[in-house]
């Protein structure tokens, strides 16, 4: 019996090493650092942002949750930051390529990921499915093993793009990444159906958080796996 599970393990073996082949950089080691699973916030600071909610505004809101958030992940785990709508430009052209990696994902990111965010202003235009493009081309270059992006919108897609169609065509190619989308505030049914799509078809979760409060749930929910994990004594009574 156990030559005869020796043999059937020798003949799945090279099947499922050649399956995943099809996904992984030649370069792959299972020893290698660099296959762990990589995040990236990509988040909404478009004009829309500046808006009031629940007292405060939109961007405001999310800032404050992503800084009381960061000291709460794990050191270990590599995260950064991309932004879009940050500027305007001359041109609607322009405009839909204000998209910045302006914190490169590393180990022990957070309080970097902190400071870049006090000097962001709402501004511009929401290009989601630019962002996502130079995110996965060029902002986890070098990497290989999973990639997580987290993006946060108030709004769909207003530059000409499809973000559901860019991923549909994406995942025929490669099926590495994983996106989460947390639509924040938003009412319109195409566009809630848009970046549902988006999420979903690359296997990650769709979050609908209409108030402050849903907005701090749902980016919980998103990271919950990457805090860190604290030992505590509870009292029997």
């Amino acid at each position: 019996m156990k030559k005869l599970i020796l043999i059937l393990c020798l003949l799945i073996l090279p099947v499922t090493a050649q399956e995943y082949n099809l996904y992984r950089p030649d370069n792959y080691s299972v020893n290698n650092i660099d296959d762990e699973e990589r995040v990236l916030f990509i988040l909404d600071f478009s004009n829309s942002m500046g808006e009031y909610l629940d007292g405060k505004r939109k961007f405001e809101l999310m800032t404050d949750t992503m800084k009381a958030l960061l000291p709460n992940l794990n050191p270990n785990i590599s995260v950064g930051l991309r932004v879009y709508g940050q500027r305007m430009g001359f041109t609607p052209m322009e405009a839909c390529r204000a998209s910045k990696l302006v914190s490169p994902i590393r180990r022990n990111n957070s309080a970097n990921i902190g400071n870049e965010l006090l000097s962001i202003k709402p501004r511009g235009m929401t290009p989601i499915t630019y962002s996502l493009k130079q995110a996965i081309k060029n902002d986890f270059i070098g990497f290989s093993g999973k990639k997580h992006i987290i993006l946060l919108t108030d709004g769909g897609e207003n530059c000409d793009e499809s973000p559901c169609k860019y991923v549909m065509e994406l995942i025929k190619v490669r099926r590495d990444v994983k996106i989460d989308v947390i639509a924040f505030n938003i009412d319109d049914e195409d566009d809630l159906s848009q970046l549902e799509c988006t999420s979903l078809v690359t296997s990650g979760k769709f979050y609908n958080a209409q108030t402050a409060a849903e907005l701090v749930q749902s980016l919980n929910n998103s990271v919950n796996c990457y805090k860190q994990v604290d030992a505590k004594i509870i009292p029997n009574y």
